[in-house]
């Protein structure tokens, strides 16, 4: 017998009315519809991040299908689900902070230095010692430091991937990937994030790449996740990864001797959910600020005066934090 969710958690007429205008300005789709068996495969797009990520929330909870997950408890209803295709069109632009992700600009600042910097790397637990209770990885180590049993030195596939696209910028093969079947398979966590995958091209379609010929070269991204907490991770992630693809650009320049600017960004998600355990904050913040305020007013610049001194004060208490954590591992051998 199908779920049925409760009345509170139905579209409203105003959600469906903001539904069907995002439909028709291109901001919104359906790919494949859900039911029979089907889970949906809808997109959303937008020129700066939030906008992306907002409509990609609006999106999930109109046509995401009802299915049930691993992690429930007995009362909680199903989660909203689907795959989702998120296109940021210029993932640098402004505004790039939304005020409806559960979170603060210190937590982006933490989570961009932990995935862009390595911050935490260290934090990666000795698989040889059943006591030691850190993280089994991190993004940042598996991009820089990817360990294949049997190969002695970690592979930096971030830096490859960066001399792969300066080579030969049309490559098809300049990716970095996280999952490792011979441990991952049987751990508590492993890794959401899959892959990242670039190419470059110029503006002038079909401009020789190895010539002088005119035409700013962009670098082009995919990104895969195989599951995804669409409303309490999936903003955090795609800034942090934004501020590693700025870096890529960077790098790639220094190796061409010409500027690399970021082009497009496409988000995939194999599963991009709503968890139905915490629907009543998702309705009583996202949903109720969304028609409470302008798009303006629900999004800061992250250029702003006071945006870059909340994320400058933030920056020794984060240093803080870590250390305190430091302490508390201060048992277990770096690895």
């Amino acid at each position: 017998m199908d779920y049925v969710l409760p009345d509170k958690y139905k579209l409203t007429e105003d959600f469906l009315k903001l539904t069907e205008e995002k439909t028709k300005s291109g901001g919104i789709g359906i790919i494949m519809p859900g039911g029979k068996g089907h889970i949906p495969v809808l997109y959303a797009k937008g020129k700066c991040l939030p906008e992306a990520w907002e409509n990609s929330i609006i999106a999930l909870w109109a046509h995401g299908t009802l299915l049930k997950t691993q992690y429930d408890k007995k009362e909680d209803p199903p989660s909203k689900d689907a795959a989702m295709i998120m296109v940021i069109e210029d993932p640098l632009s402004e505004p790039m902070i939304h005020l409806s992700f559960p979170g603060g600009v210190e937590d982006l600042e933490e989570y961009r230095q932990e995935v862009v910097e390595g911050t935490k790397n260290h934090w990666i637990r000795d698989p040889d010692n059943p006591e030691d209770t850190r993280w089994e990885y991190t993004y940042n180590e598996r991009m820089t430091g990817y360990k294949v049993p049997g190969l002695e030195k970690p592979i930096n596939q971030l830096e490859e991937m960066a001399q792969a696209l300066a080579d030969v910028p049309i490559t098809r093969r300049a990716q970095i990937i996280t999952w490792q079947p011979w441990m991952d398979n049987g751990i508590d966590d492993p890794a959401c994030w899959q892959s990242l995958w670039g190419r470059i091209m110029r503006d002038s379609s079909g401009a020789e790449l190895y010539s002088d010929e005119t035409g700013q070269a962009h670098l082009n991204l995919n990104m895969r996740f195989r599951s995804r907490d669409a409303y309490k991770a999936a903003f955090m992630n795609d800034f942090a990864f934004i501020h590693l693809a700025k870096n890529l650009t960077d790098r790639i320049s220094e190796l061409r001797g010409e500027e690399i600017k970021l082009g497009r960004f496409v988000d995939q998600s194999d599963s991009y959910h709503i968890y139905g355990s915490y629907f009543d904050e998702f309705s009583n913040h996202f949903l109720k600020l969304l028609f409470a305020r302008t798009f303006e007013k629900r999004t800061w610049r992250l250029d702003a005066e006071f945006v870059q001194d909340i994320i400058a004060e933030a920056k020794p208490k984060i240093k803080e934090k870590i250390a305190n954590q430091d302490a508390k591992y201060a048992k277990f051998k770096q690895i």
